[in-house]
């Protein structure tokens, strides 16, 4: 027979404390009764002795000191699962929100798993087709890979993460079982009738799971979020062996929510304010994305964050990179050319991408083709501060044709339709074409065998 406690002894923000608990622990969801009759949960996140600190998933506007009544349930956040949550939509805290009812749930899971166990890790190979130039040909995404967006406000990461859930494959010749799990948190209802009203138009609902958390939910829900939507996503690739690619917006919201929470405890503050603990935070959901040996599934990620200021310096972006195994950097001046999707090249890498591309997966030139376009792309940025100093008309010849691949470049590699969907070869087949504009001679990342059989000279 269950305990009720009635009172609590302090409110603050999102957290009430309570004392004189028996057996409780850290992660039990605890179920409030108010005043109204309105039940409301939350989860244990510090406890000493018969004292607990309790985070309120609804807020605790409404709550009073002598009336609320307290029920342990004696067991962690928990969420419902099945092969049903595939062309479902939850709230940031897995309850249905699209008026279909409640799952059929084959098993309940704790949502606060575990990073994956290294000796357990099998090395992540073969890619994930996106249908984006940039990403396909010169950050190509790997199966089981954690690779970030890095966005600023105001720049397109919305259009472009709906378009990767649109497109993103495993390849036209691959028979394996793909789904997507997309969560949002802190997004504006429009953003978030963006997203729903683009999957659902676009006819890839049946193999997408939406979560979402609305800027106006409790900003409490934020941070269990993404430990939902993962949950899910090792359910999916683990026990039904599917690949599962996971895109998470916007973990600048989770950042600044778990600032909020950590304020509101009492905690020191580290940097700008983030607690200590941001980076092994941050780790415990990064590193839930892999392959496990034995297992034909994979979890995949892609996070998108906000950088403030547009400072790839600051805290979350700092700590993110760390973590992942690379990253894309979105562009404003791009973006303000009308340039979509606006992908900054330089600063841009996927660190696995060498053992999953080539003859075996995509294509026997595809590292040729991305090492070139990668140095003229960088020599084009020499010509251009040099066009800045001494005028274009003074520059040389080469130069010359420099700058021109460079605007071709951007806008024919680069830019894309926002529902322009291009297989990997269609890619590298655009990336010779604009080579052609160089001079052979020029092209001294290439191997002379491959460069023989795809290069031409453009007239």
């Amino acid at each position: 027979m269950s305990i009720e406690y009635l009172g609590l002894s302090e409110i603050n923000g999102p957290l009430v404390v309570l004392e004189g608990l028996r057996g409780a622990a850290y992660d039990e969801i605890v179920e409030f009764r108010i005043e109204d009759g309105t039940r409301r949960i939350g989860r244990i996140i510090e406890c000493y002795e018969d004292r607990a600190v309790i985070q309120v998933f609804e807020g605790t506007d409404g709550m009073s000191l002598r009336n609320t009544r307290t029920v342990l349930t004696g067991h962690p956040m928990e969420i419902a699962l099945s092969e049903d949550i595939l062309g479902r939509t939850f709230d940031g805290i897995g309850r249905p929100i699209d008026g279909l009812g409640p799952i059929a749930a084959k098993m309940r899971v704790d949502v606060n798993g575990m990073p994956l166990n290294p000796c357990r890790r099998e090395y992540p190979r073969n890619y994930i087709n996106t249908g984006i130039s940039a990403i396909d040909t010169l950050t190509t995404l790997i199966r089981g890979q954690k690779l970030p967006i890095f966005s600023g406000n105001g720049l397109p990461h919305n259009e472009l993460a709906a378009q990767l859930v649109l497109q993103s494959n495993l390849g036209g010749d691959s028979n394996e079982k793909f789904g997507v799990i997309f969560a949002a948190m802190g997004v504006k209802y429009d953003v978030a009738e963006y997203f729903r009203r683009t999957f659902e138009e676009s006819g890839v609902s049946d193999h997408v799971t939406m979560f979402l958390n609305l800027a106006n939910d409790p900003v409490v829900e934020r941070i269990i979020t993404p430990r939902v939507a993962l949950t899910a996503a090792e359910y999916l690739a683990y026990e039904k062996h599917m690949h599962i690619l996971v895109i998470m917006t916007d973990m600048t919201s989770y950042c600044e929510a778990l600032r909020e929470v950590s304020s509101s405890k009492g905690e020191i503050p580290s940097r700008k304010g983030y607690p200590g603990y941001l980076y092994s935070d941050l780790a415990a959901m990064y590193e839930r994305a892999g392959i496990v040996a034995g297992q034909e599934g994979s979890v995949t990620q892609i996070p998108i964050l906000t950088m403030p200021n547009d400072d790839i310096t600051h805290p979350i972006p700092d700590l993110t990179g760390y973590i992942t195994e690379g990253q894309i950097v979105l562009d404003r001046n791009l973006n303000g050319q009308g340039i979509y999707p606006p992908i900054s090249v330089l600063p841009s890498l996927s660190r696995l991408m060498k053992d999953g591309i080539g003859a075996k997966y995509t294509r026997e030139d595809h590292q040729a083709v991305a090492n070139q376009l990668f140095s003229s792309y960088a020599r084009v940025t020499d010509a251009r501060s040099l066009a800045s100093v001494i005028g274009e008309d003074e520059l040389s010849d080469i130069d010359k044709k420099y700058l021109k691949f460079g605007e071709a470049f951007e806008r024919e590699f680069v830019g894309q339709g926002h529902y322009e969907d291009r297989q990997v070869c269609d890619s590298l087949d655009i990336g010779w074409k604009l080579l052609g504009i160089l001079p052979k001679s020029e092209l001294d990342r290439v191997d002379s065998a491959i460069l023989d059989k795809y290069y031409r000279e453009m007239k």
